[in-house]
């Protein structure tokens, strides 16, 4: 299935397809996800637990050692934790955010779903998400997740990439083309 997902390759590609054969055959797909996704909170709101992810300089006992506590606290068990020591075990750990990525990936395909970036000036309320979702399902024909992220620099408006496709219809993006028009004609 690796080969077959250009976004799923090389060592995370074969991490993440190993895990999602595992969780399939296992019937816990969408648990392994949300253990994943909690990971990936924890390592974005942890700079300590981001050093030890990433750092080469922790042995690998005290780097387990560390994980598992981690793990104990933030409730991650089964499937998930184990394979989260796997990758401490061989020294993988450094790979863990593309091997999440590309684990959503292989859940995405499996259950026909599409995943669109979202860049927003600010927080979209439930029913714009809710709407969003309803307009790109319609394009798409698929069921879309949304990855949303908050970047006020865009001003107003919003920037949607799904696939290879982008729309970006921010007023930065509109001022700028407007500027630029100005430039020219002047």
């Amino acid at each position: 299935m690796a080969a077959e997902d250009p976004s799923v390759s090389g060592v995370s590609g074969r991490y993440a397809t190993a895990l999602f054969e595992l969780a399939r055959d296992e019937q816990s797909v969408d648990q392994v996800r949300a253990d994943l996704d909690k990971f990936e909170a924890l390592l974005n709101e942890s700079a300590d637990l981001k050093r030890l992810v990433r750092s080469p300089v922790f042995a690998a006992d005290a780097q387990l050692k560390a994980l598992t506590a981690v793990l104990d606290k933030a409730g991650i068990a089964g499937t998930s934790a184990k394979f989260l020591k796997v990758l401490t075990a061989n020294r993988r750990l450094f790979a863990v955010a593309d091997v999440i990525r590309a684990y959503r990936a292989l859940v995405a395909k499996f259950k026909g779903e599409a995943t669109a970036e979202v860049t927003v000036a600010e927080q979209l309320s439930d029913k714009n998400l809710d709407a969003l979702k309803a307009a790109l399902k319609s394009v798409t024909g698929k069921d879309v997740a949304l990855n949303v992220k908050v970047d006020p620099s865009i001003i107003g408006g919003l920037v949607v990439k799904l696939g290879s496709r982008m729309v970006d219809s921010s007023l930065r993006t509109k001022l700028n083309s407007i500027k630029n028009a100005m430039k020219e004609a002047g």
